[in-house]
Parts: structure tokens; C-alpha cells; sequence
């Protein structure tokens, strides 16, 4: 099939907007830019066209999909209630990089949410987003617009890289500013729990609720055959054609740690201003000690490990404090967990 790019980077283009929500209300695929990265969007109440998302990128239907809604107004049309914190993190955080895991109304298809009761619902800011939303009139469902298991899409190049001739259009918002995926949250059985860490921090959150935990499966691998609430907990995520093996330590120590390793294809992901200390390739994602500045650059970066021909590559490892748990989560996935310490026997990031 023939990709429509449809241009709106700079204004909010009313034409581009109408083609874009005619096109989804036909049943398409339309790659809309969201704050966080492009989301593969189609109608959420129509199983058939959510059904082509699956197809498109080669997703498992076991993974299920956000609910991207134009307003918090809308949410009460597709879940039986609302509860109060959900109208707490609504307040604070709507729109926004949150999606909050709430039981759904039949309205719902069970493709949506992988056969679960609950689905996750999500209100982005970016104007696009919103403005393609409320001019389809349907809530769209909308995972990361690239290949399954491939990096996120965070600028249209990416998308196009990845989804060219598969989807009926792609609309151009320009970059995407958060660079991450949503923060996902379950406000479904005991006290809220983060199933994926994102834009809004488990900080931030608990301003607002109180008492909330971060789930064992954003640092650590679920068991086989278990089933997920959430996008981003089950199956390798976000990874380039390299292996990728986070090293934790120190500069001084990781330093040493890759250049003893130095060879054909091997590369090095590091923070800016840390190229010169290695002897291999360096690729770098943001700096050290600016976790949104990571969270802007990760995707990028290990696509242009890629770019580059990496075949092994040696990954500094982020804080997890603020938007580093993301960052450190996505980074996870990508490694297919695979973690060393610079030095020494232990480093107790997943302990």
C-alpha cells in the first residue's frame, strides 16, 4: 500500500487534521504523533481495523493496547466508573504521559485488552493528537508506531523506517518531546501500582495518591506464560539489531571494562561528554545526570547503533531515580535483561 504522509509539524493543519480522522473513522491505520512517541492508531470500537495493528507491526495479541481519549470527559463513555483516584491523577496529570489501568465497558473490544476485564486509557497533550481524536470522534487505540520489539518511533523518519507501505498514513508532528512511552498505572486490585514506569514519575504520583508501588516486572522478567495488564512487561521491547549488555559501575570502571572488550563491531552507548574515554564507537544518550534529557535521545540512539553497524554494544547504565526509571526500563528491555557489573561481583540493580 501506498503511505500518505500527512504534513502537520508546524500548525495545527485543519485539512491534515480531517484526512487523518476520515481515514481512521474508514477503518485505517493512521500514525499520529503523540508527546511521548508516534502512536499506530485505529479506531478502538472496531475490532477489525484494531485487528490490522496487531498485523502491522507483528505484535502478540496478548500485548494489549492504550486507549487514547481527546478529554477526561470522554472516559466515563467507556468504563463503568470512575474511580476517586482516578480522577486525582486525571486532575493532575491529564492530559499527559499517563494512562491509568481501569475496568472497561463491553463498549471495549477484548482485542484491545488482550482478553482482560481492564484497559489501560490515556490523554495526550500534544495538539495533534488531541485535535485528530476529537475530529474522528472515536477513542483510538494506539501502541508505539515500529516494528514489534524494534525501538520506539519518537520522529517521522523512524516511523517510516519501520512502517512504510503497511499503514494508510503517517501524520508528521514533528519530534516527539518526552521520547519515552506513558507512565502506565493500575488502579485495579489493592494499592495503586506503576506497571511501566514513564513522563510521570512514581514521585509525582504519590504527591497526588499517596502509597503507590512500582510493579517487580519493570525491573525484573515475569514469569513464562504469565498474562499482562500493561504494554511494555512481557517480550523483549525497544531493541536494535546489536546485543546490547548494560554495564553498572562507575565511568572509570566501565571505561576499562569496554575497552578491554574493544573489537569489530562493538560500540559503546555513553553519556555526552564521555566519548573520548573509549576506544570503541561511541553513540551517546543525553547526559549523565539529566534523566529527560535520556529519555529524549534513548530511541534515537539505539536506532543509530544500527546506523552505525554496531553488532555488540556496551551500555552505561542510568540512575533510577525520576524519569531514569524509564529510561533504566526501556534500556532493560532492549538488553533482553542482560546486566554486568563494571567491576567486582555484584551491583544489586535487580536485587
Amino acid at each position: 500500500m501506498q503511505t500518505e504522509v500527512i504534513k502537520c509539524d508546524k500548525d495545527i493543519d485543519k485539512e491534515g487534521i480531517a484526512r487523518a480522522a476520515e481515514l481512521l473513522r474508514d477503518g485505517k491505520l493512521v500514525v499520529i504523533p503523540t508527546e511521548t512517541v508516534y502512536g499506530l492508531a485505529a479506531n478502538a470500537l472496531d475490532a477489525k481495523a484494531v485487528a490490522t495493528i496487531f498485523e502491522a507491526k507483528g505484535r502478540p495479541q496478548d500485548n494489549p493496547l492504550i486507549v487514547h481519549v481527546a478529554s477526561p470527559d470522554w472516559l466515563s463513555r467507556y468504563v463503568p466508573e470512575i474511580p476517586d483516584n482516578a480522577k486525582k491523577l486525571m486532575d493532575a496529570f491529564w492530559p499527559g504521559p499517563l494512562t491509568i489501568i481501569l475496568k472497561k465497558a463491553s463498549i471495549i473490544p477484548d482485542i484491545v485488552s488482550a482478553g482482560l476485564d481492564t484497559a489501560g486509557f490515556r490523554c495526550p497533550s500534544h495538539p495533534v493528537a488531541h485535535a485528530i481524536i476529537e475530529a474522528a470522534g472515536v477513542p483510538l487505540a494506539a501502541p508505539s508506531a515500529n516494528l514489534s520489539g524494534s525501538p520506539s518511533p519518537t520522529q517521522l523518519s523512524h516511523v517510516l523506517q519501520d512502517l512504510d507501505g503497511r499503514v494508510s498514513a503517517v501524520v508528521d508532528g514533528g519530534p516527539c518531546g518526552v521520547g519515552v512511552e506513558s507512565t502506565v498505572i493500575t488502579l485495579c486490585g489493592g494499592r495503586p501500582r506503576i506497571l511501566r514506569p514513564g513522563g510521570v514519575t512514581p514521585e509525582q504520583l504519590r504527591a497526588v495518591l499517596g502509597e503507590v508501588d512500582v510493579d517487580h516486572a519493570v525491573t525484573h522478567k515475569i514469569a513464562p506464560g504469565e498474562r499482562v495488564a500493561s504494554p511494555g512487561m512481557k517480550y523483549k521491547h525497544y531493541a536494535p539489531k546489536a546485543h546490547v549488555t548494560i554495564v553498572d559501575g562507575s565511568l572509570e570502571d566501565t571505561v576499562a571494562f569496554i575497552n578491554a572488550r574493544a573489537g569489530e563491531g562493538v560500540a559503546a552507548l555513553c553519556f555526552e561528554g564521555e566519548e573520548s574515554r573509549f576506544n570503541v564507537p561511541c553513540v551517546t544518550y543525553g547526559g549523565k545526570d539529566d534523566d529527560l534529557s535520556q529519555a529524549q535521545a534513548l530511541f534515537d540512539a539505539l536506532r543509530e547503533l544500527d546506523r552505525i553497524g554496531a553488532k555488540t554494544v556496551y551500555a552505561r547504565c542510568p540512575s533510577t531515580e525520576g524519569v531514569g526509571l524509564a529510561v533504566y526500563n526501556r534500556l532493560l528491555r532492549a538488553a533482553g535483561f542482560e546486566i554486568t557489573p563494571a567491576a567486582g561481583n555484584s551491583w544489586g540493580r535487580l536485587d
